[in-house]
């Protein structure tokens, strides 16, 4: 059973920072290739940051590039997101997944085998 709970969201004011963790309860963490995905009201889920099974590679949103940093720790079996210079439209549902198959990161979230429950991130004007 692949578990991923997600912890550290809360309410922050524009232009704070937040660190989101995703804490992957698997037989071999680093075999998945690890992703963070965010979700608004009304709107679709969509990608925000992935990073290899090694960790040399990342891939990030456009909206997100150069304040939030996707990095994990596979003797913890943990993966982050170091989120700065935030914003209202930041606003979301935040959810971890891995993905069991790919070579490398992707952005599509039906490639993503396991789902975290989600942690709300809220960030006020």
């Amino acid at each position: 059973q692949v578990q991923l709970v997600e912890s550290g969201g809360g309410l922050v004011q524009a232009g704070g920072s937040l660190r989101l963790s995703c804490a992957v309860s698997a037989r071999t963490f680093s075999r998945y290739a690890m992703g963070w995905f965010r979700q608004a009201p009304g709107k679709e889920r969509e990608f925000v940051a992935g990073i290899s099974r090694s960790g040399g590679r990342t891939s990030y949103a456009d909206s997100v590039k150069g304040r939030f940093t996707i990095s994990r720790d596979n003797a913890k079996s943990t993966v982050y997101l170091q989120m700065n210079g935030l914003k209202p439209e930041d606003t979301a549902v935040y959810y971890c997944a891995a993905d069991d198959a790919a070579l490398e990161v992707t952005k599509y979230s039906r490639a993503y085998d396991y789902w975290g429950q989600g942690t709300q991130v809220t960030v006020s004007s």
